[in-house]
């Protein structure tokens, strides 16, 4: 592997991390007691509002996404309550684990990872539930595993159409920031979030975003729970505070991040990741090649799966990119391993990056053997030269 130039970081994140993100964070240590971190604390949470799309209070947590799922599970629910989960990759399947180890039920609808959550389904599963068992359903909005995106806006309507009170949770963690999202529009209860994709952070920071209905559940919730304890953090809040030390120099590259976002404009970044999104399919199919989502309408924004074909790992030309032109691309995983890698263009990314990124697939895909068409760079440049 060659020591000049820039390692390319292109799995679907942890993403890079900006150079004014990394400078923000490069600060001295405040007082988290004071009043300098009390007013970065109100700067964060009113700027991420927004991002969210939301008036309702949004909790930080010095975690991954995997502390906010949990967060999510045990402020609203009590032993024995069933959830509805739907098999649409890896990270769905994670978190319905993660329901059933604290003591929940978990209704699954079966898929195929190609596909997001059906809506139709979501009103047939709640439709057959006239006691209202069910009390959450668990979507991962865009699944990292797979690229694909599933509509909350249409699966909001199909609680709605079931007449059904089951809570709505969302994982975001790899759309926020990315793909377009709005969690009181859309009628989301419970909205879970991490630092190191769409918001350009370093790993270790999570959030909940929580509807007043998600709240008054937590009234009743017996789950046990203590540090991921919604209203200690909300009371704390209030003042500028935390129930804990804060993650402060992550807060520090949050509040730049957002900076960056506000200045960027959220529909901007929105149609900048569809663009790049675009191009890179575009790239995929003159290769030859097939795209894992097969529903036009939940194609991601935020990453492409790449189909290989019959005969070659996937695993073999990540590994060739890697040591030849010193890039990382994400890898399949579950029941996808060798069978896809994953192209990250997400964060913070612009054309001439995508087109690197690219070139380096086309070369990587030429070294291990496989049959893809030159030209599958030139088609993505000609996406890239339009707005």
């Amino acid at each position: 592997m060659s020591a000049a130039g820039r390692h390319f970081l292109q799995i679907p994140g942890p993403t890079n991390t900006p150079d004014r993100v990394l400078r923000a964070m490069a600060a001295p240590t405040i007082d988290h007691r004071g009043p300098r971190f009390a007013q970065l604390t109100a700067e964060i949470l009113e700027g991420l509002r927004p991002v969210f799309g939301t008036t309702e209070p949004i909790v930080v947590y010095p975690a991954s996404g995997t502390g906010a799922w949990e967060a999510a599970l045990v402020n609203t629910l009590s032993p024995g309550d069933r959830v509805l989960c739907f098999e649409t990759g890896h990270f769905a399947g994670l978190w319905r684990e993660m329901a059933i180890r604290l003591g929940l039920e978990a209704d699954v609808v079966p898929g195929d990872w190609r596909h997001g959550v059906d809506p139709a389904q979501v009103t047939d599963r709640l439709a057959a539930d006239p006691g209202h068992t069910v009390k959450a359903v668990l979507v991962v909005h865009n699944e990292t595993s797979t690229g694909v995106t599933s509509r909350i806006p249409e699966i909001r309507a199909a609680i709605d159409a079931a007449g059904h009170p089951a809570l709505l949770m969302v994982d975001t963690v790899s759309s926020l920031a990315s793909i377009e999202y709005r969690h009181d529009d859309w009628g989301v209860d419970v909205t879970v979030a991490g630092s190191q994709k769409g918001l350009m952070l370093p790993p270790g920071l999570s959030f909940n975003a929580i509807s007043a209905k998600a709240r008054d559940a937590s009234r009743t919730a017996r789950l046990a729970r203590s540090f991921w304890d919604w209203q200690p953090i909300i009371e704390a809040n209030r003042n500028g505070l935390f129930p804990y030390t804060p993650a402060t120099h992550l807060l520090y590259g949050l509040r730049e991040a957002l900076a960056m976002l506000t200045e960027e404009g959220l529909p901007a970044v929105w149609a900048r990741h569809q663009r790049h999104a675009e191009a890179t399919r575009l790239a995929v199919r003159r290769w030859g090649l097939e795209v894992l989502c097969r529903d036009e309408r939940e194609f991601s924004g935020s990453l492409t799966a790449v189909v290989v074909p019959d005969g070659h790992d996937a695993d073999k030309i990540r590994a060739t990119v890697l040591e030849r032109w010193n890039m990382s691309l994400g890898g399949g995983l579950g029941r996808l391993a060798g069978r896809v890698f994953r192209i990250g263009h997400l964060g913070d990314f612009n054309d001439l990056m995508l087109a690197g990124t690219l070139s380096g697939v086309q070369m990587g895909l030429i070294a291990a053997g496989v049959p893809a068409d030159p030209s599958g760079i030139t088609a993505a440049l000609e996406r890239l030269q339009r707005p």
